[in-house]
C-alpha cells in the first residue's frame, strides 16, 4: 500500500441511515441477543413500520454490519391522560395508528448490538430523532423506557426509589441512564407497560424531549439555529515512556469533549513529537523520519478514538513520510469513520532547517456532519489568501493546530487567526501545545493560548473571543459557536467584510 494511502487502512465506515427491510435478520439476531426473554420483531411488523413511517426507522452500520437500531412513530397525545402501554401505544407494533398529522413522535425501540456497546451509537440514534423532530416540526419526543436493571434490586425497593437512585447517579440503568444523558426528562412511571419485560419487572419510565424550535404555525419549517461545540485542547507536552502513555493522555481529552457532548476536538500541531521523548536520540531530521514510523498506530488510535466517543477528531499533526518526502499532515478523523487529511502548505525556516518538512500543494475545505471545515496549521493562518479560499469553497469553521515556543511567536498566530475571522466572517479554533520536552531539538519549550474566535460584531462574543484558555496551563475551551448567526451576521451585520469585496478590482484564485 502506497504511504500516501495508508490512512485508508484505518478508516472505518459508521453509516447512520433510514430502515430497509434488507436489515430485517440483523434486527432479528440483535433482538434476540438483547431481549433473550422476549419476542423478536416479526417480519410483518418491520413491513409496516417501513410502509407507513419509512424516515421515522433508523439503523447504524459499521463496515457494512448493522449494529444499531432505533423504531419510532407519529402521534396525538395528552402526555398526562393517554394509556401508554407499548402494545396500545404502537397498535401492537404495527403501528397502524401513526399519525402523521400528529405533534409528537413516539420513540418505540432502539437497540444496539452487546458486541458494540460504548461507542455511543445510542446517542447518534436520539440526535437522528431530535433532527427528524426539528425537520417535521413536531413539539417533542415521548418514549417510555425499559428499566432492565430492576429486577436485581426489586426485592429491595419500588419502582419509584430505583429511579430515584438511578437519577441521582446512584445506581446505573443501561436504558434511562443514557436517555437521561441524551437530554429526556422524567415524566413519570409507568406500570403494566411491558408486562412481558421481566427485566423490568413490568415497569417504564415516561420521558420526553421538547423541541424548542416548534412552531405552532404549521406553514413555517424554520430552524433557529445552527450550533456546533468545539473543544480545543492546549497540551501539555511532558516526557513520556511508551507510546501507550501518549495515547491515554490523549484519549482523557476526547472523554472530557465528549462528555461535554463536543462535535470536534482539537489538538495541537506535532502532536507526537512528545513520542520523541522515550526514543533515542539522534540527529534531527532522522529523528523526525523515524517518527512517521508511528504513523499507523497513530491512525488507528484516533480513528477508534472518533468511533468510540462519537466526535469528530483533528488530531493536531503528525511528520509522515511519503514518497520518501517528510510531510507535516493534520488528519481529520471524522465520527462516522472517514479520515482525510490537510498538509501543511507554508514551511517555516525552522522546519526546513531542522528537519527538511515539504511543502503540501492542496487546500482541501471537508464536508462534516456539521457543516464544511478547514485546517490551516499554524504558519499557513499568517496568509490570509489560504482562508479567502478555503472560504469560497463553503469553510465555515477554520481549525488551526499550532506550536509556538515564545509569545511573540504565538501573537503572530493569534493576531493572523483574529483577522481571518473578521475577513471571512467565520469561525476559528486555535490550540495550541505547553510545557516543555528538555532533550527534543527544536521543540524545547512551548507558548500557547489556545482559543475559540468569532468574527467582531454585536452578535457575537465580547471581544470577538468565545472562549479561551488561560496561557500555558494544560486545560481545555469548549464553546458553542452557532452556524446560523453567521449566515446572519453576512447578511445583516454592522459591516460585510464578505459581501464587500470588490471583485471587480481583486480577486483571490487557487492554482490547484
Amino acid at each position: 500500500m502506497e504511504e500516501n494511502k495508508l490512512h485508508t487502512k484505518f478508516e472505518h465506515n459508521i453509516v447512520l441511515r433510514n430502515m430497509r427491510m434488507g436489515d430485517y435478520d440483523a434486527l432479528r439476531e440483535m433482538a434476540l441477543l438483547i431481549y433473550p426473554q422476549m419476542a423478536p420483531w416479526r417480519k410483518d411488523q418491520i413491513e409496516s413500520l417501513l410502509a407507513r413511517f419509512g424516515e421515522g426507522q433508523f439503523v447504524i452500520e459499521i463496515d457494512g454490519k448493522v449494529v444499531a437500531s432505533c423504531c419510532s412513530m407519529i402521534v396525538s397525545m395528552d402526555i398526562y391522560t393517554a394509556g401508554l402501554s407499548w402494545m396500545e401505544i404502537t397498535a401492537g407494533g404495527m403501528i397502524t395508528n401513526h399519525d402523521p398529522e400528529g405533534d409528537t413522535l413516539y420513540g418505540i425501540d432502539i437497540m444496539v448490538h452487546p458486541e458494540y456497546r460504548g461507542m455511543k451509537l445510542a446517542r447518534r440514534l436520539y440526535n437522528a430523532r431530535k433532527e427528524l423532530v426539528i425537520r417535521l416540526n413536531l413539539m417533542r419526543i415521548v418514549i417510555g423506557g425499559r428499566l432492565p436493571g430492576y429486577h436485581k434490586h426489586a426485592e429491595k425497593m419500588t419502582a419509584r426509589e430505583y429511579v430515584e437512585r438511578v437519577m441521582k447517579k446512584e445506581l446505573y440503568d443501561q436504558t434511562l441512564t443514557p436517555q437521561i444523558q441524551n437530554g429526556f426528562v422524567l415524566k413519570r412511571i409507568i406500570k403494566n407497560y411491558g408486562p412481558e419485560d421481566h427485566e423490568s419487572v413490568g415497569y417504564a419510565t415516561f420521558l420526553e424531549w421538547t423541541n424548542i424550535d416548534y412552531q405552532p404555525n404549521e406553514s413555517k419549517r424554520y430552524v433557529a439555529s445552527h450550533s456546533v461545540r468545539i473543544c480545543a485542547v492546549q497540551y501539555q507536552m511532558r516526557a513520556i515512556k511508551s507510546y501507550e502513555e501518549f495515547a491515554a493522555h490523549c484519549e482523557y481529552f476526547v472523554d472530557v469533549a465528549s462528555d461535554y457532548r463536543a462535535d470536534f476536538i482539537l489538538f495541537p500541531e506535532m502532536l507526537t513529537l512528545q513520542l520523541l521523548s522515550f526514543m533515542p536520540r539522534e540527529r534531527p531530521g532522522l529523528a523526525a523520519r523515524h517518527l512517521s514510523e508511528f504513523t499507523p498506530k497513530y491512525l488507528e488510535t484516533f480513528s477508534g478514538l472518533a468511533a468510540k466517543y462519537n466526535i469528530n477528531i483533528i488530531g493536531g499533526s503528525h511528520f509522515t513520510v511519503e514518497n520518501e518526502e517528510l510531510y507535516n499532515i493534520a488528519y481529520l478523523f471524522h465520527r462516522n469513520g472517514k479520515i482525510d487529511k490537510q498538509y501543511k502548505l507554508h514551511i517555516t525556516p525552522s522546519e526546513r532547517k531542522w528537519w527538511g518538512v515539504q511543502p503540501g500543494r492542496a487546500i482541501e475545505v471537508f464536508d462534516t456532519d456539521k457543516g464544511k471545515i478547514a485546517i490551516q496549521i499554524c504558519y499557513d493562518v499568517e496568509f490570509p489568501e489560504l482562508s479567502r479560499i478555503a472560504a469560497q469553497k463553503g469553510a465555515q469553521i477554520i481549525f488551526v493546530p499550532f506550536c509556538t515556543d515564545e509569545r511573540n511567536a504565538y501573537l503572530r498566530v493569534r493576531y493572523c487567526a483574529q483577522a481571518r475571522c473578521i475577513e471571512n466572517q467565520l469561525f476559528l479554533a486555535m490550540a495550541g501545545n505547553v510545557g516543555n520536552l528538555p532533550f527534543v531539538d527544536n521543540i524545547d519549550i512551548q507558548y500557547a493560548q489556545s482559543a475559540i474566535l468569532t468574527p467582531s460584531d454585536v452578535m457575537f462574543s465580547r471581544d470577538a473571543v468565545a472562549g479561551e484558555c488561560t496561557p500555558n496551563v494544560e486545560m481545555v475551551t469548549i464553546h458553542d459557536v452557532d452556524l446560523e448567526t453567521l449566515r446572519r451576521a453576512r447578511q445583516s451585520g454592522s459591516v460585510l467584510n464578505w459581501q464587500d469585496r470588490r471583485s471587480d478590482i481583486y480577486e483571490v484564485v487557487s492554482k490547484v
